[in-house]
């Protein structure tokens, strides 16, 4: 198979995902956009499909898919509802990969198959109010008491953190050893002295339930180390990898919807005796941008198939997710500028998509911080 053709399964779950996201998702978008509400029924459609844990092993309820075919189902779910896509992607990529890659069987068993076919929701906690992008100045702490780790402190711009059942949270075991310091832990909603905040008001992707974490004399069973102890901060950055290729499929989506808004846009509208897409200036802004999403679809399949191929994709995920969530914002900065006043106005999708695609370059890596990722993996750490 070469890099630009996709087997028939794949193709099978791209007219899927496309058929569910047209007539299930888009429908709904713009009213839990708008009031700002879980869309618990459009989550509920990707949880029947196997969607919220495509490459969990069947043996603890996923689909056992590969990455290519979860970047292309994300892309086009995120079309239709980025807030939809982002609840996809960190049930995918943030909660269920770290269980089944670093947790011990029984651990697999009883949280992995949770929200793989279990019904319920995954979250992972890294950032904090002073570490973002910064891990290691992370300052919650986890104490081993007897038999039991006593978690203190604080997380914040949780995606998924009001309504997940499961969630990776990364703590200090040692405050003096720096990222090697960091451990990871499988929390779950109820633990003693595990508080959830109120949700955030968000410019974009208001459909997704973004809250802070408290964790106060926070006790867990010892056996809810996830990994090695202090061996976190490397599961954190392996999770992150497959994330950006979730993000970058994500953006995608949000890119080619403005995209497919423009060109049926410029159709219909007339001004100066005619459709505005006969004008030259507005053709080449589509055509830039078309070719600008198509680059980076090429990139992510290609970060993806390396990730399918057991091969080091750190470079080509961060390449993805870096180059796609730009694209995207761009080609949705063109698609409102198509529209006129009417992009401004919310009774088209295109200015959802105009405030959805700018958190693409922000979360799992800010744009600036892949740059550095990829610099540090083509000259290597100076």
């Amino acid at each position: 198979m070469d890099t630009f053709s996709l087997s028939e399964d794949q193709v099978l779950i791209r007219e899927t995902a496309r058929d569910v996201a047209k007539e299930k998702i888009a429908p709904l978008a713009s009213g839990f956009d708008a009031r700002e509400e879980f869309p618990w029924e459009s989550v509920k459609q990707l949880q029947e499909l196997g969607f919220m844990a495509m490459m969990v092993s069947p043996e603890y309820g996923g689909s056992g898919l590969d990455t290519l075919s979860y970047s292309i189902a994300m892309e086009e779910i995120s079309a239709a509802c980025a807030s939809t896509g982002v609840t996809m992607s960190v049930n995918n990529s943030l909660a269920a990969y770290p269980l089944e890659a670093f947790g011990t069987h029984e651990q697999k068993d009883v949280f992995l198959r949770s929200i793989a076919d279990g019904g319920g929701l995954g979250a992972f906690g890294l950032s904090e109010p002073d570490a973002g992008s910064d891990a290691a100045g992370m300052k919650t702490t986890a104490i081993l008491e007897g038999d039991n780790w006593k978690l203190n402190g604080s997380k914040m711009w949780i995606t998924n953190g009001g309504v997940a059942d499961v969630y990776i949270i990364f703590a200090k075991t040692d405050v003096n050893a720096g990222h090697r310091g960091i451990s990871a832990f499988i929390l779950k909603k109820g633990d003693i002295g595990f508080e959830i905040g109120a949700p955030e008001k968000k410019l974009g992707i208001r459909a997704s339930t973004t809250t802070p974490l408290q964790f106060d004399e926070c006790i867990i069973p010892h056996d809810r180390l996830l990994g090695n102890e202090g061996d976190g901060f490397k599961i954190a950055m392996k999770t992150l990898d497959g994330g950006r290729i979730g993000i970058a499929s994500q953006a995608l989506g949000i890119g080619q919807a403005a995209i497919d808004a423009a060109i049926e846009y410029a159709k219909v509208r007339n001004a100066f005796g005619g459709p505005i897409a006969r004008f030259q200036g507005l053709q080449w802004k589509i055509a830039d941008a078309a070719m600008e999403i198509e680059a980076a679809r090429m990139i992510t399949w290609k970060a993806a198939r390396m990730k399918d191929a057991g091969q080091n994709y750190t470079l080509q995920a961060a390449m993805a997710k870096l180059y796609s969530s730009e694209a995207s914002v761009r080609a949705a900065d063109m698609s409102l500028q198509i529209h006129g006043g009417a992009g401004y106005s919310r009774d088209f999708p295109v200015e959802r998509y105009y405030r959805d695609s700018k958190i693409t370059a922000i979360y799992e890596g800010t744009s600036e911080i892949l740059r550095l990722v990829i610099a540090r993996e083509l000259l290597g750490k100076y």
